[in-house]
């Protein structure tokens, strides 16, 4: 029941449901870090009363595992009080991750939407490292010149299917160690159908062609995707009962009853992910449940800012 199709990569080797803290992590380095949650406030308080988590949390958790001794700051870019902590500018900070939004990225007369593209243009003249998941590709490609329209093969959600890198995916350093065809955890319904100029798409699916790239002007590289590295099945298990009167409206499910059952069987996946008949039946493979695999792209960048920190 996932939102794209085509061929996907598989393990089928049973796998811890994430990496241990015992692990070594990506980087050491002292990074500061920049959370951009690009949510409204009315939208983060709905997430208080759905049970799902905020997605700023998802990253600060990576951070904690893979970059332990980096400090992170939450901005909520939205909000009409938006700015940087207090003595703090872009260049005291090493790099920016943008989260999801419920926004719409082409609705430039939406003070909420607006200033988020003046502050991610700001980041873009200052040269920084930015990694945007979801609204972040869309983002992007907003203020760099190429353009986003809603996808008219409808929302893409929980499980993107038979994402494809083509020639210049595998040969890109946010894609290095990915497998050729696999799976990620997606929720959206605009997409991006042009990329700036000289910026190249690393591969996509059927239902969106164009799910990873990386924006570049002067010094700035931002790294984004459309689907989201830093999910996993707890988190989009909740995000979806979240999402049920949506997703029965457009015909994803046939009632809310339908969407729970679906919700509550990604969320004990997550909490038994060798049970193996749950992973027949949600068409799920170690792409999504290895976080070795999953965040691949997330610890990519984490090594190109420490590459820049110096």
């Amino acid at each position: 029941m996932g939102g794209g199709s085509g061929l996907s990569f598989r393990f089928r080797d049973p796998l811890t449901a994430g990496r241990s803290m015992a692990s070594t992590p990506t980087t050491t380095a002292a990074l500061r870090i920049c959370i951009v949650n690009g949510y409204p406030q009315a939208s983060r308080e709905n997430f208080d009363r759905s049970n799902v988590g905020h997605p700023h949390d998802l990253f600060r958790d990576f951070l904690a595992r893979e970059a332990p001794n980096s400090t992170s700051e939450i901005v909520y870019v939205a909000d009409p009080d938006f700015s940087l902590p207090a003595g703090t500018s872009i260049e005291d900070l090493d790099g920016f991750i943008w989260t999801g939004s419920d926004l719409t990225v082409y609705h430039t007369e939406d003070p909420r939407v607006a200033g988020q593209l003046a502050f991610a243009t700001e980041l873009m003249d200052a040269g920084a490292a930015s990694w945007g998941s979801c609204w972040g590709i869309q983002m992007a490609a907003q203020v760099e010149g190429g353009e986003v329209e809603v996808n008219p093969r409808g929302r893409e959600w929980g499980i993107a299917t038979g994402i494809e890198l083509n020639d210049a995916g595998k040969k890109s350093p946010m894609l290095a160690g990915k497998p050729d065809i696999f799976d990620g955890f997606i929720m959206h319904l605009d997409e991006v159908t042009r990329l700036p100029d000289d910026t190249d798409s690393f591969g996509g699916n059927t239902h969106t062609p164009i799910q990873a790239a990386i924006f570049t002007r002067g010094d700035a590289s931002y790294w984004a995707t459309q689907y989201h590295p830093e999910y996993n099945l707890y988190e989009m298990g909740r995000l979806i009962a979240a999402r049920a009167e949506a997703l029965v409206r457009e015909g994803h499910f046939p009632d809310e009853e339908a969407v729970a059952a679906y919700a509550a069987d990604m969320i004990a996946l997550h909490d038994d992910p060798t049970n193996e008949t749950l992973r027949e039946a949600l068409d799920i493979g170690d792409d999504i449940i290895d976080p070795e695999i999953r965040e691949l792209e997330l610890r990519n960048w984490l090594q190109f800012v420490e590459s820049r920190s110096g």
